[in-house]
């Protein structure tokens, strides 16, 4: 049987591998329903081989924008018309947006972040301590650095990646950024105002994994972000609130960065509530 696409409806789509359920979108198509908005959200396996001619495709169609998942954001660039100012900075998009024919790239993980942190904290003049050198810590980087934190140390394993980071975020920003090697259980400095897990650390199924830190140099005027979404209450996080420090959990950067791209795309700002709401359906909170 082959579903007939309603090409009355507004398209918006993810270009990746898609999985059983995409939980970007039952959250975007609950907004969309939410606010009584006649789009759609699809999920499209891409080949990397077949991703020029996706991306024409979805001229061809009209799409208003799409995603880009792992391994499309930094070759998708080529394709496009432009990039916005942190997506240019890191050299990696994960949003598109059609403005008047023209598909630009934006990157919404780490605004995301940004809007979820500025809800507890001001950014600037802010020190940060961030675990983690992908793709995750690079989005964050940039954005909290163009928020105006004017320190960042980068906590990594592989110093190749972490160095290569920090060279990006004293090049791109006017941020100053160092790098630790993650050897051993690191000991947050004093005087750091955030700190923020940007690793893989924790993600189901592996719920009980321990980041590699001394928990006692946590204190509560810190603030403790975590970037997993699955589950929202990390043991990161559980950790940090019972070190009595306000806590952000990785739905709040998902959620935050939906905001922004359905922004993107439909110029409506949707309810936060009810994009939170599906995702705890999806992971079982």
């Amino acid at each position: 049987m082959v579903e007939e696409l309603n090409f009355k409806q507004e398209l918006v789509g993810v270009f990746g591998k898609p999985v059983a359920e995409n939980p970007t979108q039952v959250m975007v198509e609950a907004a969309f329903h939410h606010h009584q908005l006649d789009w759609r959200y699809l999920t499209l396996e891409v080949d990397p081989a077949d991703l020029g001619d996706a991306v024409r495709g979805a001229r061809a169609m009209g799409f208003r924008g799409f995603n880009c998942t792992i391994p499309h954001k930094v070759a998708v660039i080529e394709h496009l018309d432009g990039l916005g100012e942190s997506a240019s900075t890191m050299g990696a998009v994960n949003c598109v947006v059609n403005r008047d024919g023209q598909f630009i790239g934006e990157n919404t993980d780490g605004k995301g972040f940004v809007v979820a942190l500025k809800d507890i904290i001001d950014l600037s003049n802010k020190s940060f301590v961030l675990f983690g050198a992908g793709g995750a810590a690079r989005a964050i980087g940039v954005e909290v650095a163009l928020a105006g934190a004017t320190s960042i140390t980068i906590v990594n394993r592989s110093e190749k990646r972490g160095r290569e980071l920090v060279e990006l975020l004293n090049a791109g920003t006017s941020a100053r950024a160092d790098y630790v090697k993650w050897e051993g259980e690191f000991s947050i400095p004093e005087g750091t105002d955030v700190v923020v897990n940007a690793t893989s650390i924790g993600l189901f199924p592996d719920i009980d994994a321990v980041l590699a830190f001394d928990i006692d140099s946590l204190s509560p005027e810190m603030v403790v972000a975590d970037v997993i979404p699955n589950p929202p209450r990390t043991r990161f996080v559980r950790d940090a609130e019972t070190a009595g420090c306000k806590v952000i959990d990785g739905l709040g950067m998902l959620v935050n960065q939906g905001i922004i791209g359905i922004e993107y795309w439909t110029g409506v700002t949707p309810d936060p509530m009810v994009m939170r709401a599906a995702l705890e359906k999806v992971f079982g909170n």
